[in-house]
């Protein structure tokens, strides 16, 4: 049986002075002259991967994808139209990835983490909706660092991640400090792994880590405004992280190490540099 999107091995059953076919006299794909060694005889066995040609026909090749179907890979945007865009993933033909399989506008020059499927049409395409293909894992626990790229974000629930390219993970909406747009890599830390495999995930160090990096900023925000911001422990966490990109929580930290210091006083409207 032919496998459209894989790579396996088929028997060469004709021999045409334009390539040889593969399979069996029922059913069979062409894999063209440029790809077939002088050698080769009927009977002989090749590895090649099948997908669709420009004309919609099955054809073989030789040259290895960059994604085969069901995998999660980051792909590069070569072209984006008015149908969609269009991917490169190794082979001569672009792989197509329809709008409606966006999570969010691609950019041509980007990388994004998609996963190869077949349409109701039996055309293969990419998707950038990967939570379904991505599995989970035992190999990291709280506190690991980890490395992946951000796939799809929903309100609700805050950034997913695409582990390793392979797991599932999310930074919660309350831990997402600073932009992050679908297709950036990022580092996190693992803050728990759920029940049921899945990674949560934080941007920021554990706080023991992360208070000095924090002091560092609000120093460094007060300098910019004078030695003075109209922001302390009364403040809405919202305004603390608009202005801070920090939580309520890890700006007391800070302002706490500050004060302590002797760098800062808190003040009824803010806080300063004496």
């Amino acid at each position: 049986m032919i496998e459209l999107g894989k790579v396996q091995p088929l028997m060469v059953v004709k021999k045409t002075d334009f390539g040889v076919y593969l399979g069996t006299e029922e059913e069979r794909v062409l894999l063209p002259a440029k790809y077939v060694d002088e050698d080769v005889e009927i009977g002989d066995s090749l590895t090649v991967f099948v997908y669709r040609d420009s004309k919609d026909r099955l054809i073989a090749t030789t040259r290895e994808p960059l994604i085969r179907l069901g995998e999660v890979r980051t792909l590069t945007v070569k072209e984006v139209t008015q149908i969609g865009a269009f991917m490169d993933w190794g082979l001569e033909k672009d792989l197509f990835l329809p709008f409606r399989e966006q999570t969010s506008a691609v950019k041509a020059g980007k990388s994004y983490p998609v996963a190869l499927y077949t349409d109701k049409s039996g055309r293969l395409c990419a998707t950038t909706k990967i939570y379904k293909y991505l599995g989970i894992t035992d190999a990291y626990k709280a506190g690991d660092n980890v490395k992946g790229v951000a796939y799809e974000h929903i309100e609700k629930f805050g950034m997913f991640v695409a582990v390793d390219g392979l797991y599932q993970g999310l930074i919660p909406r309350k831990a997402l400090y600073g932009r992050i747009n679908v297709g950036d890599e990022i580092s996190a830390t693992v803050s728990r792994v759920m029940p049921d495999g899945r990674l949560e995930l934080a941007l920021r160090a554990p706080a023991y880590l992360q208070i000095n990096d924090d002091a560092d900023a609000i120093m460094e925000e007060l300098k910019k405004n004078d030695g003075r911001l109209p922001i302390n422990d009364k403040s809405e966490p919202e305004l603390i992280k608009e202005r801070l990109e920090m939580s309520k929580a890890a700006f007391k930290r800070a302002c706490g190490h500050l004060l302590k210091e002797g760098l800062i006083r808190i003040t009824d409207s803010g806080i300063e540099i004496p």
